[in-house]
């Protein structure tokens, strides 16, 4: 029974180390959560930018004309 419980428990520990060390997956999970971050950003602030876009473009566009 002993054996059993040490060779469950060690077993259990190089599971875990391979566990912990393993994290192939988080750059992708980081990815995602960004891009969630950054499209809720856009639609909270969507008419602010739009302003800003707007008023950079006219801007463009008198500074051309002027040429």
């Amino acid at each position: 029974m002993k054996k059993c419980i040490h060779r469950c428990k060690e077993t259990l520990c190089r599971k875990m180390k391979l566990f912990t060390q393993n994290n192939s997956g988080m750059g992708t999970v980081e990815i995602i959560l960004i891009i969630v971050v950054l499209v809720g950003l856009v639609i909270i602030f969507r008419d602010q930018i739009t302003e800003i876009v707007s008023s950079l473009f006219s801007k463009i566009t008198g500074k051309v004309n002027k040429l």
